[in-house]
């Protein structure tokens, strides 16, 4: 039979998390059918390539290729997937019981959705739960908000050619291809409810010390959006509106929503700060 849903798992060096992340899976009682894919991003930990072993020896589906990236290996599992949705797992992340079941019941009636996402609880080197909200547009062109753990149709991913493999810093390329889905006129569905468990460790990717790999993003995704949300086009919005409207409801709206750029402006002295209190 054919899957209805396929869970890919990229992993580097993560083998000691991969069978937690399995288990959750496992856990996800009465669904649909569904079928797990392991991509080796060709890892280097030799505990990793065991575990890999043993999980290929046990009848994992697992394919192997040289350390391309997170994108890449998400692109090459996806290619291999079987089912018309996709969810997204990294290896050392763990799922619901009830994800699964919901998400495919959004998208089976709700032929208009192409993304179902939900809440997110943090586990390990910090802990809480994140409300991640519905979906919004404007919040989405600012900040990378809707995890990468989401359920969408693979055929809309076909059409827009899967995830960005040049994207100047990993870990974001989940929020470029939300982006895309938005801009292609998706629909995103929000659950309010937990739907998966981020661990978060030291060395996790956002925890970077590399102080030019935002400016390089921001200027990557600059030029790619430049028609949509680029730095440029915002600035010039905003300078225009601040000379065309005086009320205090729109200077609150600024700074509500793009306190940023208004501070950045003000520094470089192309606003006056009297202009916006």
């Amino acid at each position: 039979m054919t899957p209805v849903l396929s869970i890919i798992i990229p992993c580097y060096n993560h083998g000691q998390y991969i069978r937690e992340a399995l288990q959750s899976v496992a856990l996800c009682t009465d669904t649909p059918l569904y079928e797990i894919i392991i991509i080796n991003d060709g890892s280097t930990d030799e505990a990793t390539i065991h575990v890999l072993q043993e999980l290929e020896s046990e009848g994992y589906n697992i394919i192997h290729q040289p350390n391309l990236g997170l994108a890449t290996a998400r692109n090459n599992a996806i290619k291999e997937a079987k089912g018309r949705y996709i969810l997204p797992l990294d290896s050392d992340n763990r799922i619901r019981p009830d994800y699964i079941n919901e998400s495919i019941k959004v998208l089976d009636s709700c032929p208009d959705v192409a993304v179902v996402y939900g809440d997110v609880q943090y586990f390990g080197e910090k802990n809480g739960s994140c409300v991640v909200g519905p979906y919004n547009l404007q919040k989405l062109m600012l900040d990378n908000y809707i995890d990468a753990c989401a359920v969408f149709r693979k055929s809309v991913w076909e059409k827009l050619n899967g995830y960005d493999t040049h994207m100047p810093i990993m870990g974001y390329e989940d929020w470029d291809l939300w982006l895309r889905f938005a801009l292609d006129g998706q629909h995103f569905y929000y659950v309010n409810k937990v739907f998966f468990d981020y661990r978060v460790l030291a060395s996790s990717m956002s925890n970077s010390n590399d102080r030019t790999a935002p400016l390089a993003l921001s200027g990557y995704m600059d030029e790619k959006y430049k028609d949509y949300i680029g730095k440029k086009y915002v600035e010039e919005m905003l300078i225009k509106n601040l000379k065309e409207n005086k009320t205090l409801i729109f200077k609150l709206y600024l700074r509500a929503f793009f306190p940023g750029i208004i501070n950045y402006l003000i520094r470089k002295k192309k606003i006056s700060s009297e202009r916006i209190m």
